[in-house]
């Protein structure tokens, strides 16, 4: 590589972590090295649309916390299959090329880590930091993810996935049904979803149905998960074919679970890093979490959860995360820096981890030998 690498960093979105995703993108904005990389900031409206640098710019700036868009006539990003590039757009006329070599994307959620981003900007022959197409997908939904460490025999909670249709059909008879077979208490929570948005615990079941709504709000598909009495751990993963495991950290959420406040807003919920725990289930975790990442095919990065319970020692893997948050007080990359590595230089290994693997991939052939 000369010169420097020119990153465009996308952020907003159209889902309910539109406003972590702004604060996700501060972070990383001020902690690229300027002497490597330069920032091509392009903010994502709350309906999808691709603003230019200049008035993305100003949002990163400043302390907004949406980003809005002039309306329909305001100039902004396409995308151009095959073009290998972003395309500026002004008054519905074509513009010129905007020069980027790979995509640091930190819209969260709904259409930023479930496939949709990244399967655009592999069509328009862009790098992306972090899982391609099928593992982001696979990563965002809960319940195709369950079943996949579940086939590869990694251990899981007990669960059980639901459609809205299916509730919406017989409400009492499958409540009671999930009440039977799982349990109480009870974790509800959307299939597709992430910074713990829509999710609720059940302890009586006549709240129950309160929790699906909810969580159907965000979701045509849920999960419901048994509560258990557990500790909760996670590990980060950096790497693509051959990646490697952060030390294990521990949240003590500052409500009864680490809910989106607990997360973002009250500011009191504790991270342990590293864990305490004994050596050898540690490692046990760790391993656990290099498994999980292979198991969906992964790549770049995720932070992998688990459930360690309290009384019988037993480690369950709950979900993968393939878009951590990168706010200053999220767990990825504070686990990195007690593993050794540090915010500045966890970016540019996550660029230049996009960079290879892109190129790895453009070297399967595209036509037939004649």
């Amino acid at each position: 590589m000369s010169g420097r690498v020119t990153v465009g960093l996308l952020f907003g979105g159209a889902s309910v972590e539109h406003e972590v995703s702004i604060v996700s993108a501060r972070g990383v904005a001020r902690a690229l090295d300027p002497d490597r990389f330069e920032i091509v900031p392009i903010a994502v409206t709350g309906d999808g649309r691709w603003l230019q640098p200049e008035p993305s710019g100003v949002i990163l700036a400043s302390e907004a916390v949406r980003v809005v868009s002039g309306g329909p006539a305001e100039p902004r990003i396409v995308v151009d299959p095959g073009a290998g590039g972003l395309i500026r757009i002004a008054s519905g006329a074509a513009g010129a090329k905007l020069p980027v070599d790979v995509v640091f994307s930190v819209v969260h959620g709904w259409g930023g880590e479930d496939g949709r981003i990244q399967g655009l900007l592999d069509l328009a022959g862009l790098p992306c930091v972090g899982p391609g197409v099928l593992g982001s997908a696979i990563g965002m939904d809960k319940a195709i993810a369950k079943a996949l460490f579940q086939e590869r025999g990694l251990p899981v909670a007990p669960w059980r996935a639901l459609l809205r249709d299916e509730w919406r059909r017989d409400r009492a008879a499958v409540e009671a049904r999930l009440v039977a077979e799982l349990s109480l208490p009870l974790f509800v929570k959307p299939a597709n979803g992430g910074s713990s948005v829509g999710i609720s615990k059940v302890r009586a079941a006549g709240g129950l149905g309160t929790a699906l709504g909810a969580a159907f709000a965000h979701d045509r598909k849920v999960v419901v998960e048994a509560g258990l009495d557990a500790r909760e751990i996670e590990c980060a993963v950096l790497g693509n074919d051959d990646p490697q495991v952060s030390v294990a950290g521990e949240v003590l959420p500052s409500r009864e679970f680490y809910d989106y406040a607990s997360k973002y807003e009250d500011g009191t919920s504790r991270l342990l890093i590293p864990a305490p725990l004994e050596p050898a289930v540690a490692e046990k975790i760790r391993g656990l979490a290099i498994e999980a990442f292979r198991a969906l095919d992964l790549a770049g990065m995720a932070r992998v959860d688990f459930f360690l319970e309290k009384a019988g020692g037993r480690t369950f893997l709950n979900e993968v995360n393939t878009l951590p948050g990168f706010t200053p007080i999220s767990m990825y990359p504070k686990l990195w820096e007690a593993s050794g590595l540090g915010y500045r230089d966890l970016l540019a290994r996550l660029i230049d981890l996009a960079r290879e693997r892109f190129a790895e991939e453009r070297r399967r052939a595209t036509r037939r030998d004649a």
